[in-house]
């Protein structure tokens, strides 16, 4: 009890200390664009280096089903979930070596490029006339709601199986409508005045076991400031401020999602300038 009682009285701040920081708020602490991330949210499935006790990523207390931000690490458990406000939605076509021959990503395609139509169909892949695999993925850029009411910007990545949840998602933002108080109209608000609750639920076919993404309305945001600020996020990605580069070096990570249990080894494009 008394080691208890230390440790909640160190971390109160005398008033003097206090008044300091709010004094020197933010020296020092400012950096460059290009030296900041945007992390990604993603689903631990049952490969998931973060759930091996051995691996440098692992994440006390992970299980299949959790959601992590993979770059401070934070775990959101699966059945608790998180609330997000949606800032912005974009696809990208992501080149990979098939994993037969070496694997590897090999960066980012155009979505007006024509080779995007030259594709054939092999099971559940898309193969480039190079023999390279396309991966479509939706990206959705969000804030995340913390319980303390602290907001962090992250993206939400849909591959695979997780596509035919974003498209459910992105009808339901579509098909919203608010009266307008003065004309009686019905009105569609804009993305980033919405709040969705995501959580996972697990899937499966006769190739596996993974878990999705299951998402409910929560509803109009009730917090100006908050709107204000996803509103403000929203365009510096619009304006080309926030946009998805591949970094230096490689990590491993899981795509399980389609139920066909594979390792997919990709550079650092998940982590994204801020």
């Amino acid at each position: 009890m008394g080691n208890a009682v230390a440790k909640k009285k160190s971390a109160e701040l005398s008033t003097d200390v206090m008044d300091d920081i709010l004094e020197f708020a933010g020296e020092g602490a400012s950096f460059d664009s290009s030296e900041m991330q945007i992390p990604f949210v993603r689903i631990l499935q049952a490969m998931s280096p973060q759930l091996k006790k051995r691996e440098s990523d692992y994440i006390q207390g992970s299980e299949q089903g959790d959601m992590f931000n993979n770059v401070t690490m934070e775990l959101f458990t699966g059945e608790k979930g998180i609330v997000v406000v949606p800032c912005f939605q974009t696809v990208k076509y992501l080149e990979f070596i098939p994993r037969d021959q070496g694997g590897g990503f090999q960066g980012y395609i155009d979505a007006t490029d024509p080779v995007l139509q030259k594709t054939t169909r092999s099971g559940a892949k898309e193969i480039l006339p190079n023999g390279n695999e396309l991966v479509k993925s939706d990206q959705h850029f969000c804030l995340v709601i913390g319980e303390d009411g602290i907001t962090q910007p992250v993206v939400i990545d849909m591959k695979s199986s997780q596509l035919k949840v974003s498209r459910r998602w992105k009808t339901q933002i579509a098909m919203q409508k608010i009266k307008h108080p003065k004309t009686g109209q019905m009105v569609l608000p804009p993305l980033f005045a919405t709040q969705w609750k995501f959580t996972t639920v697990e899937e499966s076919n006769d190739q596996g076991t993974w878990f999705n993404y299951h998402i409910e309305k929560v509803g109009l945001v009730q917090n100006r400031d908050l709107m204000l600020e996803a509103k403000a996020f929203r365009e510096s990605i619009a304006a080309g401020e926030v946009k998805a580069a591949p970094e230096e070096g490689d990590s491993s990570s899981r795509d399980s999602t389609s139920g066909r249990n594979v390792d997919v080894v990709v550079p650092d494009e998940d982590e994204i300038p801020f």
